[in-house]
């Protein structure tokens, strides 16, 4: 990296540019490790590209002509309201305090000209800066609370700081984050999980998703339970029960039992009583479909991206659609969009955040333009979580062995993304 700035490795040359060297190792390294960058990323972060400044100067700009607009439309109304006064031979009247009657119909839109633009025109907020005199720099293995300081400097000026936590799987962040549920001595919990691949042009090369049923009982008197299981799936799953539950039973009744009814499940523990499987490469069975379309351009790329949900029945949260771009090219140009989007210039990533999809919402399109080529934007990968299963298999009703008498329970259910790519 230092060839990049420095014509030879000598101590003059690297003198002369020991600032744009410190400016470009800290972009390397962060909180003591080193990021993975490249020369064009390190480029891009030293000349502070900003895709924020550049929108705020385009509203600015345009709030700039609204008011020039209104200031020209006042003016007309002023000079005609002077000219009626005159035609009836009144008194001009005054405006405002602007004048007396004395004053001509050219000075006072000038000074409403004036008014206006100081009265519209934004508030800048000052840029943040780098400190031009010298700084504590953060030494290599700091203690936590010299850590803890430079992170909120850096959230002072603007950064985004990752917590541990973000860097874990969907679904592991999701059950950090999950708000408690209110569990009854019989509680089970029923997670699907997905891996899909498609092709750009269309086509489901691969999809296969994996559910299960786990039972959690915290009370011993209620050991001796079966489960009544509802499975109204049509797509031709492959249920497998645990050894030790009565399959015979489960194929005749759709209960989930022992094999012996005199033993118990066990007690504070999880316990996989049935799961399943499908695998598929029809293309009706792609949950949430995305089409990304990349069209060259003179100035780069102008990428049009859609999704669709297929199945009506479900509910997608936090869902995430990340686009990989070009490095070292700058922000993308954001036209239309349904939801909202984040950009990351570290990772050269646009996400399109969208918080709900569902039947109501089932579809919706982002476009935006960037230089690349289209092959920059691939793979795009998704990212949801769901309270609704996608194999409608459900646990309706709990009852003892003797007696048959029913059981309180609770239910958990989640379908989460395990690999989710349009390649």
């Amino acid at each position: 990296m230092i060839p990049e700035y420095c014509r030879a490795l000598e101590e003059n040359e690297i003198s002369e540019h020991c600032f744009d060297l410190i400016f470009a190792f800290d972009e390397i390294v962060a909180l003591g490790y080193r990021e993975n960058v490249n020369l064009a990323q390190i480029r891009t972060f030293t000349e502070m590209d900003s895709h924020e400044e550049k929108v705020f100067r385009a509203v600015r700009e345009t709030q700039e002509r609204e008011a020039k607009a209104e200031m020209r439309r006042k003016a007309k109304e002023l000079q005609q309201a002077r000219r009626d006064a005159e035609r009836q031979g009144k008194k001009a009247p005054g405006f405002g305090g602007f004048g007396s009657s004395t004053v001509s119909g050219g000075s006072t839109a000038a000074m409403i000209t004036e008014t206006i633009i100081e009265t519209d025109k934004p508030k800048v907020a000052p840029a943040p800066a780098r400190p031009s005199g010298p700084s504590k720099a953060l030494k290599l293995g700091a203690k936590g609370k010299e850590v803890d300081n430079f992170v909120d400097k850096l959230k002072s000026e603007g950064e985004t700081i990752m917590s541990s936590s973000m860097g874990k799987r969907t679904s592991e962040a999701t059950k950090v984050h999950a708000p408690p549920i209110n569990m009854e001595s019989v509680h089970m919990k029923i997670e699907e999980k997905i891996t899909l691949t498609c092709g750009r042009d269309g086509g489901l090369q691969n999809m296969e998703l994996h559910g299960m049923i786990m039972l959690r009982i915290s009370d011993d008197k209620f050991g001796r339970i079966r489960l009544h299981v509802e499975n109204e799936d049509k797509k031709g799953v492959q249920l497998q029960t645990h050894p030790n539950v009565d399959k015979k039973l489960f194929t005749a009744e759709s209960l989930i039992g022992l094999k012996n009814p005199e033993k118990s499940f066990p007690v504070s523990s999880d316990v996989g009583v049935l799961k399943w499987r499908l695998q598929t490469t029809e293309e009706s069975f792609i949950p949430l479909t995305i089409n990304c379309w990349p069209s060259e351009s003179g100035n780069g790329c102008d990428v049009n991206i859609e999704y669709e949900l297929q199945e009506d029945n479900l509910e997608l949260n936090d869902v995430v659609i990340t686009i990989p771009l070009p490095s070292g090219v700058g922000a993308p140009v954001i036209g239309e969009i349904d939801g909202e989007y984040r950009h990351d210039s570290r990772r050269n990533t646009l996400e399109w955040c969208l918080p709900v999809i569902d039947a109501k919402n089932k579809s919706g399109s982002l476009e935006f333009s960037i230089a690349g080529q289209p092959n920059d934007f691939f793979p795009v990968q998704v990212s949801f979580i769901s309270k609704k299963n996608y194999c409608n298999i459900q646990v309706t009703k709990v009852t003892q062995v003797d007696g048959n008498s029913p059981v309180r329970f609770s239910t958990e259910t989640t379908f989460l993304v395990d690999k989710y790519e349009i390649l």
